[in-house]
Formats: C-alpha cells, sequence, structure tokens
C-alpha cells in the first residue's frame, strides 16, 4: 500500500483525499446521530447532556462548514505526499502488527497533544475569531466535528506530518489517525454521555468533557484524554454548566435533561 500511495499523482492523491475524508465523515457522523437520536435512547442506555435545543439552521450551517474541511483536508493530503516524494519522510513497507500497533499508541498519544496545544491557541485572544464559526455549535451535534473556520482546519489537519518526518511509519498507522480523530471527535460531540456510571475523569466520559467545553468555552482543551488539561490546569468543572441548564429546564417547565 505504501508503494501504491507514493506511486501516485499529485491530483490522484488529492482526489482519493476527498474521497476518504468526506466517506469517514458522512459514515461517523450518520451513526453517531442515529445511536444517540435513535437506537441508545430507545434501548434506555445512556442518556443526553445538554437539554437546550438546536439554533435554527444549524445542522446546514456545520454541514456547509464541514464540507469547506474536508476539501482542505483532503487536497491536503498532497502535503504527506509531497514529504515522501521529496525523501524528507518514508513508509515502512514491513511493518508487522506489533509495531503499528505501538505506532498507533503513539500518535494517539500525539493527537491529543498536537490538538491541547492548537486548541488552546485557537482560544487565544489573537486566533479566537478563528475558532468562533466551532463555537456557534453551543449545543453539539456529530455533524460539527468538522465545523470549521479553514484557519482552524488548517491547524488541526497538519497532525501528521511532524511524526512522519521524526519516524518511518507504517502507511496503516497515519491512515489511522483521520480514522480515530474522527471517531472519538464524532463522540465528543455527540451530546450523549455513553456511559453514564464511569467518572468524570474517565476515557469513555470524553463526550461529557467536550460538552461542557461547548457549554462554557475556558477549559477542557484535550481531545479524548485528559493528561493534557491535567497538566496545565485546564479541567473544567463537571457541574460547571449546571446553573445554564438549570435556567433552562426552569423556564420551560422540564425535570429531566
Amino acid at each position: 500500500m505504501a508503494q501504491t500511495f507514493t506511486s501516485l499523482s499529485a491530483p490522484q492523491v488529492m482526489l482519493w483525499g476527498l474521497l476518504f475524508f468526506g466517506g469517514i465523515y458522512l459514515g461517523f457522523g450518520a451513526l453517531t446521530w442515529l445511536l444517540t437520536k435513535r437506537v441508545l435512547p430507545a434501548l434506555g442506555i445512556g442518556r443526553a447532556l445538554d437539554p437546550r435545543p438546536l439554533q435554527p439552521g444549524q445542522l446546514r450551517r456545520e454541514l456547509t462548514q464541514s464540507g469547506i474541511s474536508v476539501l482542505i483536508f483532503g487536497l491536503g493530503m498532497v502535503f504527506p505526499w509531497g514529504l515522501l516524494q521529496l525523501g524528507w519522510a518514508r513508509l515502512e513497507p514491513d511493518a508487522g502488527w506489533r509495531r503499528i500497533g505501538i505506532e498507533i499508541l503513539v500518535l494517539a498519544v500525539w493527537n491529543d497533544v498536537h490538538f491541547w496545544l492548537n486548541h488552546r491557541l485557537l482560544h487565544t485572544r489573537w486566533l479566537r475569531r478563528f475558532h468562533g464559526p466551532h463555537h456557534r455549535s453551543f449545543v453539539t451535534t456529530p455533524w460539527a466535528t468538522y465545523s470549521f473556520h479553514p484557519i482552524e482546519a488548517l491547524m488541526l489537519g497538519n497532525v501528521i506530518l511532524l511524526p512522519m518526518v521524526l519516524h518511518d511509519f507504517s502507511f496503516w498507522s497515519l491512515a489511522s489517525v483521520p480514522v480515530f480523530s474522527l471517531f472519538f471527535n464524532c463522540v465528543g460531540h455527540s451530546n450523549y454521555d455513553f456511559v453514564p456510571g464511569v467518572s468524570y475523569s474517565h476515557w469513555f466520559a470524553a463526550s461529557r468533557r467536550h460538552h461542557l467545553h461547548h457549554a462554557v468555552h475556558n477549559g477542557n482543551y484535550g481531545f479524548q484524554f485528559t493528561f493534557m488539561d491535567r497538566l496545565f490546569r485546564t479541567r473544567i468543572a463537571a457541574d460547571a454548566a449546571e446553573p445554564l441548564f438549570q435556567a433552562f429546564r426552569k423556564k420551560h417547565g422540564a425535570t429531566t435533561a
């Protein structure tokens, strides 16, 4: 597969990139939407987090902005391809599954570090305006996953470039990054607590943490894990948004989320 990828032309790489990113966005988005809106509530598994309704036109806006991000990510596949063409990076064609597994774990940790650093920068006064379009989704949906300003998409989309010049990864290890990244992102933006019984710090509580980030904005800059927010003390208290939700329930006569 490594040889096939490097032998493609630049237009072919960009076309396959568009199909790949568009496919995983639509696939994971639709699956998460179906699970959280239909299947899991019907089975009595989990619960919705933010009780407030979506804004008028929110889904159309998220899909439009995500389409632009898919375009940037897909066309941007020419950059890792270019590193290989220039000889600045190399793919390991004979990596075994054990090595691939270790590489994926390393990339998952790096993905969290990269995301926290860029996300924290996007909340500074210099770059905040580029993060604003994403935060228009006060109540998150899986379709908000790629709903970025183009600058934010460029910042988050370069995650594999530095690792590529430092180590000869397997093609499959690098290809896994957008897959697990989008999967965890859809979970984080689902506005659904899949496992209410686990603690707020648990890996499975990522959707709780990220929904709070959208509700109160400052803090919880991490991705799937919590180590960066713990290290830099940027965690949001688990009950930080309760006053907002209680006020909404009181106003609308609701007693449950």
